[in-house]
């Protein structure tokens, strides 16, 4: 698995999966329901591809946020 994603685009990743996980626990309207689940859901993937550095979604369209070496 190659990686495609840069610095910027995991570390951005990553803060976003921190405050969905943060908004799914702590918020009102997404405590319960599908949209905690949804929340949970989509901060995993996001969390998963920042560490893995490998977006499948980029390689299907052939983006990549990483230099060239």
């Amino acid at each position: 698995m190659t990686v495609n994603m840069g610095k910027a685009d995991r570390s951005i990743r990553l803060v976003v999966a921190a405050v969905l996980l943060v908004a799914a626990f702590t918020s009102e309207v997404a405590s319960s329901g599908a949209l905690h689940w949804l929340a949970i859901a989509v901060a995993a993937v996001f969390a998963l591809t920042a560490l893995v550095g490998n977006c499948p979604l980029y390689s299907l369209v052939g983006i990549r946020t990483c230099r060239v070496s």
